[in-house]
């Protein structure tokens, strides 16, 4: 594992201009940073919950997404987990009605990925059928009170005794400053580069995902991202 210098993290502002720049002075697409952002979640999980490691068999992993750009892509990371020789479940309360997120409903559905109509309102039914969750609810750019229904769905998360993987930041948190009310994922899934409120993670696993930030980026934000290793496009972080 490498060392990561402390100004890495970023505040919000700084991560959403890092972003919009991607989007328009680089010509990115959303759905393509997206693809990219859910290949590297997907892959981090594998490499720290690999199926063996999985108390059933198949690996059965619960994804629930949030309207936003996250949700997005954590139903690109349950279609790869499936690809990978997981068993996800999705729960997808809030849709947007956009042509991008129907797409990614379709893709997962046509791969035989059920989409649960409610949320289990019980932790232990959550243990009992799942070794896994990911947390794919709100990312770095919510702000204000949890709203409804998804307070409900993090209040019971909070009880599960199963790991949980957060996508680039757990849901609830303030993205600076954190939350200790709110969910403690085992693992952080950190995208582009590690948030402020990365700093009081204290899971077992942190990766840096999103290997498709351009070196004049890189130096313009002065992220000081480290090298990933080979063609690994996630990598462990202290």
């Amino acid at each position: 594992m490498v060392e990561i210098p402390r100004k890495i993290g970023k505040i919000q502002e700084e991560a959403q201009a890092i972003d919009q720049e991607l989007f328009t002075e680089y010509k990115f697409s959303v759905d393509q940073l997206m693809e990219l952002a859910g290949l590297s979640c997907a892959t981090a999980i594998a490499k720290a919950y690999p199926p063996s490691s999985f108390p059933n068999s198949p690996p059965t992993v619960l994804i629930v997404c949030g309207p936003g750009n996250n949700g997005g892509d954590g139903l690109v990371c349950a279609r790869h987990l499936k690809m990978f020789g997981y068993e996800p479940t999705v729960h997808y309360p809030k849709r947007p009605g956009k042509a991008l997120f129907e797409g990614l409903t379709t893709q997962c559905q046509k791969m035989d990925i059920p989409f649960l109509s409610e949320f289990p309102s019980e932790a232990t039914l959550i243990d009992e059928l799942y070794g896994l969750v990911v947390d794919a609810i709100f990312g770095f750019s919510f702000k204000g009170a949890v709203r409804e229904p998804f307070g409900s769905i993090l209040r019971t998360l909070e009880q599960v005794t199963v790991p949980i993987a957060s996508i680039d930041i757990p849901s609830g948190w303030d993205v600076e400053k954190g939350n200790p009310d709110s969910i403690q994922p085992d693992m952080l899934i950190s995208l582009t580069a590690p948030k402020k409120a990365a700093q009081h993670f204290a899971g077992r696993y942190h990766f840096l995902g999103g290997r498709f930030v351009p070196m004049a980026l890189q130096q313009k934000y002065s992220l000081h991202l480290p090298p990933y290793p080979e063609t690994d496009c996630v990598l462990q972080l202290p």
